[in-house]
């Protein structure tokens, strides 16, 4: 059966997930970790024939290294994605290999990714992503892994040498709100790439989740705020939030907005 073409898309990021083969462990200690990083801080630039950066190649918002599998949150630029995602696991191969004296493949042929599209769900990847630790019983709070982009959104990281982008997204998502949701643990039935399903969660988000995507969008903080906002901000949050998973009545509920309009914001 031939495979499925990757889907596009339109802002340039991605979620993308390199998992071991056949589940495989891809880290035995911390000098791994570390190295990983290296090889991804590398990919941030091309360079010149004398090795000086020439130009910015992609853009790194989240990530987390897991024993068998990485996340990340990364924006194309120069190179595609698949580009950007061969060359990561080709180098980092070479290191693991030479070290651990092995040959062969070490990560799945085919890397899985998904687009976002929106701020919505840019957030909800950013939750998802920094709480896999916790998730997986590793550590009791998102700040205490040490392999995953929270320092660095935490101001723990010389911001000479962080890897992330990280005002990028403080620009748009105040610490204070992007902390207490990445530290408010996602709902269990959330989809994501492991699920072989499609790029979006298979259940609405609930009221809280809403209404913190909402503030995200608009600074909007209850229904009376929502109401007052610019016609075309209204538009712009309501089409993200309805292709983040709220439902029309569901908003139609919290925001005390009619039915019709919601609708039509597609």
């Amino acid at each position: 059966m031939p495979r499925k073409p990757r889907l596009s898309s339109g802002t340039g990021i991605y979620h993308v997930m390199m998992r071991g083969i056949n589940h495989q462990n891809i880290f035995e200690d911390r000098e791994d970790h570390y190295q990983f990083l290296s090889t991804i801080d590398k990919m941030r630039m091309l360079y010149d024939d004398d090795g000086q950066p020439t130009i910015i190649n992609c853009t790194f918002y989240a990530y987390c290294l897991m024993s068998n599998h990485v996340h990340l949150l990364i924006r194309e630029r120069e190179e595609t994605i698949a580009e950007i995602i061969k060359r990561i696991a080709g180098s980092y191969v070479y290191y693991y290999n030479h070290k651990y004296g092995r040959d062969g493949h070490l990560f799945k042929e085919r890397f899985k990714s998904e687009p976002v599209n929106d701020l919505a769900y840019f957030t909800i990847l950013m939750r998802y992503i920094h709480q896999n630790p916790v998730k997986a019983g590793i550590v009791k709070c998102v700040s205490e892994y040490e392999y995953s982009s929270w320092t660095e959104y935490e101001g723990k990281v010389n911001p000479a040498v962080q890897l992330c982008d990280t005002q990028a997204v403080l620009r748009r998502i105040p610490f204070s709100e992007l902390e207490a949701w990445v530290n408010d643990l996602l709902p269990d039935d959330f989809c994501f790439l492991e699920d072989n399903r499609s790029e979006r969660p298979s259940k609405t988000l609930n009221d809280d989740m809403v209404w913190q995507l909402i503030t995200s969008l608009t600074g909007a903080t209850n229904p009376t705020d929502f109401q007052k906002l610019e016609k075309e901000v209204m538009r712009q949050a309501l089409r993200e939030l309805r292709k983040g998973g709220a439902t029309v009545r569901q908003l139609q509920r919290l925001t005390g907005i009619g039915r019709g309009f919601i609708q039509r914001q597609r």
